[in-house]
Parts: C-alpha cells; sequence; structure tokens
C-alpha cells in the first residue's frame, strides 16, 4: 500500500554541515558538525542576530543551489518514489521554490510535491496533505510533529538535537536505516 511520506530537505535530503562552509569563510571560523550543537546559528558568530539573519538572507539561495547530497539519499529517495508519494515540506522561504525544484532536478531527486512554508511551522501542511509519516532532523519539529499529527516521525541524528525523544519519534543515523525502518513499519501495518 502506498504511503505519503513527508521529508524535510535541509540537514535530511542535504548534509547537515552544508552551511558550514559559508560561515567558516566569511566570518573566519573553523566550524565542524560536531560544533553545532544548537539549531540556532547565529549563537556561534560575535555579531547580533540581525546581522546573522541579513547574512544569512544575502546567501541562502547560493547555498540552496550549492547543496550536497546526503549519503545514500538519492537512491532511497529513487526506490521510494515507486512505492510511496513523496512530499517535501520545507522551512525554506516560498521564494526560493523555483530553485529548490530546480536543485531537486538536477541531482535526479524524485518528488511527487515540493511546499515551501518560510516558517517551521509544518504541521497544517501534514494534516492537509494527510502525510502518514515525516522525516526531519530539526528535535522540536519532530515533537510538534508528532504530537499534533499523531504520525511516526524519524529524526536524523545530529549534534544540534540530542534532546531527548518521546515514543513515536525515532533516532536514525542514515537513509539505508530510514529505509528499513519505513519497510517494517509498512510490514506491521
Amino acid at each position: 500500500m502506498k504511503k505519503r511520506l513527508g521529508i524535510d530537505i535541509d540537514g535530511t535530503v542535504t548534509r547537515p554541515e552544508t552551511i558550514l562552509p559559508y560561515m567558516n569563510k566569511d566570518f573566519g571560523l573553523s566550524l565542524s558538525l560536531e560544533d553545532i550543537v544548537d539549531y540556532d546559528l547565529s549563537l556561534l558568530v560575535d555579531i547580533p542576530a540581525s546581522e546573522f539573519a541579513q547574512w544569512w538572507l544575502n546567501i541562502e539561495a547560493k547555498v540552496y543551489e550549492e547543496s550536497p547530497l546526503a549519503e545514500h539519499v538519492k537512491d532511497v529517495l529513487l526506490e521510494w518514489e515507486k512505492l510511496h508519494e513523496l512530499y517535501f515540506i520545507s522551512a525554506r522561504s516560498t521564494h526560493l521554490l523555483a530553485i529548490t525544484e530546480n536543485w531537486f532536478k538536477k541531482e535526479g531527486l524524485p518528488f511527487h510535491h515540493i511546499e515551501l512554508t518560510g516558517s517551521h511551522n509544518k504541521v497544517e501542511l501534514i494534516k492537509n496533505y494527510q502525510l502518514d509519516l515525516f522525516i526531519e532532523d530539526k528535535h522540536d519539529n519532530a515533537v510538534i510533529v508528532h504530537q499534533e499529527c499523531k504520525i511516526p516521525v524519524l529524526l536524523f541524528d545530529t549534534p544540534y538535537n540530542q534532546q531527548p525523544l518521546p515514543q513515536g519519534v525515532i533516532r536514525i543515523y542514515h537513509w539505508f536505516e530510514a529505509k528499513a525502518w519505513v519497510k517494517r513499519w509498512i510490514q506491521q501495518g
């Protein structure tokens, strides 16, 4: 039976350290993924949050155009495309939809629908599309989606999402693990 799988983009489909080379270059830092223990990256630079936000606005399109794929994501998504409907829901700003769709096409990634929310609030879209499962990297999003939508959420492990998880939010470490989990979940029906 086909399931509707909801998938975040940044930090799940893309590598979670995607922004670090830009931060390191522009702010004279030498950060690695292990240094990112909070989702709020503005805490890592010695400038006001408003200046960091403006810096991000200036480079976000370039970052999204050049984002590297997470390891094995393409293999899993190509297989899932035949079995499920793939809905990508991201907090990216809505004006970046063409850039995002072009990146998916350039990378050869399948999708049935892409929705950019411009915020981290994904619950209403998940409910509207009647998604059966969601894949995320942001801890509080994962917890809220699970609690509000009553669906399982796979949370990709990163240094910035190490808070405890409620039952129903499952920590995973790579895309092949996500594939295996989804297969077991469907078989258990």
